[in-house]
């Protein structure tokens, strides 16, 4: 289960802010058709973007296109997954389409063994056929009914989840005998959300792998239902839908969990909507300890004590902490966390690039003055927590607008955005690989990135 009535109220904007946005050159060629979103290579110095039927990647080094994936799909290409652990000199990536399949694509530089590193930084001779002939359409996932909106790999790359109109979330699962060997299986069909499932995010890895059901092997969907779905496996195999996050008052366009949780917490997940709100939800863990006490059923011969984890049904309690100050005043497409610095970025049908950052704050302070939050307000009508009791809360961290840039990409809607490294030659040389940008890509066929100035 989860519940929205708990979140603190967030100031607008920050006092002390500090960040600034400027456009650096726009990736070249510009695509001249719109692009659905931009995917940065979770190692190696290039980003995918989605357009038409193809995929257009580019180089991180010279802003300029490297390859391009092309003629596997009907209809265009929503979204983009690059499958992690690849060799070095091997790039290996999954694309959603809305013809109702989703491809797997390898491209590998020849004359490289497994050991070398990859040559990225350099540009692809257009004129040539050898820029479209690199990449290799080696496997077609079909099995959705209608178009497929989201693609998203586990952290380790044995689970590949797909999302579609259809309302459905399929899990599939990598059994090939090599890293080669491309044959994938399904393994689950989700079919319990109401609407067209927009996203389909698993949570990344963290040190949590002795936490029993809550360990990080859980994957999350976003729908037009407006809700969020998280999902698990169960003890026999089975993927089961543990908890349904509601509390958006539209169509849930996209989630992403917190990239780099503080200590041993379970990560976050952030969602956003149609609503024009982008919320922050977190798990309420039980204590496992109580899990572990013996309980007295009755059996063949008398009583017997069995432990709890034999009878407990699966679910978990999300509870929405935060709801992020309004920067937005039309649908949210898409927001990004980044683990670098925590900060999160958002863009949308508006055109708005927004950043915003969590800080320190006292509970319930707005401008300087303290004010009750909803779960507070509620408490005291009910007569269950005195007024003089409030100020004694825990200070807690609260979310601040840094910055807005209006018109990111001129009179055309913003449908992605996303935080990378630099490598591009304005970048100091003892900065490449080490700064931040974001990357924005939109209706227009641009794909633009931002240098972000503290």
């Amino acid at each position: 289960m989860a519940s929205a009535t708990s979140h603190r109220r967030c100031p607008p904007m920050s006092s002390n802010s500090t960040i600034q946005l400027f456009a650096l050159p726009h990736f070249k060629p510009d695509l001249y058709e719109r692009a659905w979103q931009s995917i940065p290579h979770p190692h190696a110095p290039l980003i995918a973007t989605a357009h038409h039927k193809s995929v257009t990647i580019f180089s991180l080094s010279t802003l300029s296109s490297h390859s391009t994936l092309s003629g596997g799909h009907e209809r265009s290409v929503r979204s983009i997954a690059w499958k992690p652990y690849a060799t070095p000199n091997k790039l290996c990536l999954v694309t959603g389409s809305f013809d109702r399949t989703a491809g797997l694509w390898r491209w590998e530089e020849e004359g490289h063994s497994s050991s070398d590193a990859l040559d990225i930084t350099a540009t692809r001779d257009s004129s040539s056929d050898k820029e479209d002939k690199d990449w290799e359409f080696t496997l077609v996932l079909e099995g959705h009914d209608s178009e497929i909106k989201s693609v998203a790999f586990a952290p380790g790359g044995q689970y590949l989840a797909t999302c579609s109109r259809d309302k459905s979330v399929w899990i599939w699962e990598d059994i090939g005998a090599s890293e080669s060997d491309d044959e994938w299986e399904t393994v689950a069909v989700l079919n319990e959300h109401e609407g067209d499932v927009k996203a389909v995010a698993w949570c990344p890895e963290t040190n949590r792998r002795d936490k029993g059901r809550y360990a990080p092997d859980c994957l999350a969907s976003a729908s037009y239902d407006n809700t969020v779905r998280i999902w698990r496996e169960d003890g026999d195999g089975e993927w089961v839908c543990v908890a349904v996050l509601e509390g958006h008052e539209g169509t849930v366009w996209g989630i992403a969990w917190e990239p780099r949780p503080e200590g041993t917490r379970y990560p976050r997940l952030m969602s956003w909507s149609a609503d024009c709100t982008i919320r922050v939800w977190e798990l309420k863990e039980e204590d496992e300890e109580e899990d572990k006490e013996p309980q007295l059923q009755y059996a063949w011969g008398g009583l017997r004590s069995i432990p709890n984890t034999m009878r407990r049904s699966m679910k978990d309690e999300w509870e929405c902490t935060d709801i992020l100050p309004k920067a937005h005043t039309r649908d949210i497409y898409s927001a990004a966390w980044s683990q670098d610095s925590g900060l999160v970025a958002s863009t949308g049908s508006d055109g708005i690039l927004a950043i915003y950052e969590e800080e320190a704050a006292g509970p319930g302070i707005l401008n300087g003055e303290r004010h009750a939050t909803d779960a507070e307000a509620n408490a005291e009508l009910d007569g269950d927590v005195p007024m003089t009791n409030r100020h004694d809360a825990t200070p807690k961290k609260q979310w601040y607008i840094k910055t807005t840039k209006p018109n990111a990409h001129g009179p055309y809607e913003v449908n992605h955005v996303t935080w990378c490294k630099r490598y591009d030659s304005a970048c100091p040389p003892e900065r490449k690989g080490i700064e931040e940008m974001l990357v924005t890509t939109g209706d227009d066929g641009i794909v633009r990135p931002w240098q972000v100035i503290r």
